[in-house]
């Protein structure tokens, strides 16, 4: 990881804030592929209710998100258990809001709107995508001030 950081930001010249936000790109691509594999297999394939596929998804999703965006994103590393908990449950409950806001723009976009699940899925994922780096960046890994 810091060779890819001193990659990007001595040889390419990024800052350390574009560097992150290179890597949240990267990480939350690998999420949302994540989560719609596993929606697609359990919608498309299995032919279960797009609300249940779409938990499921948000639940593979989300441990993949926390571990990827603490350790490669925010390199947020801390050896206090307390803090570790209290910075996991806060991760998993902001991801709870983002699976409530995941949910309405779903539903709202199939049936009202009559998209197919899928396409709507697809936008759904921008939009939290974008929710959670704020949640992530300024709330969950906010760096301490000095």
């Amino acid at each position: 990881m810091n060779k890819l950081k001193h990659f990007f930001t001595k040889t390419l010249g990024l800052s350390d804030t574009l560097f992150e936000l290179f890597m949240y790109v990267v990480m939350g691509v690998m999420t949302t592929i994540i989560n719609i594999v596993v929606f697609y297999l359990i919608e498309g394939v299995l032919q279960l209710n797009y609300i249940f596929a779409n938990v499921v998804a948000w639940i593979f999703s989300v441990l993949f998100a926390y571990i990827s965006n603490k350790k490669y994103v925010f390199a947020h590393e801390d050896n206090q258990e307390t803090i570790n908990v209290k910075e996991m449950m806060s991760f998993f409950s902001f991801r709870l809001l983002s699976l409530g806001i995941d949910t309405v723009v779903l539903f709202v976009l199939v049936k009202w709107l009559h998209q197919q699940p899928m396409i709507a899925k697809i936008i759904s994922n921008v939009v939290v995508l974008i929710a959670n780096y704020v949640f992530s960046k300024f709330i969950i890994f906010k760096k301490p001030s000095n």
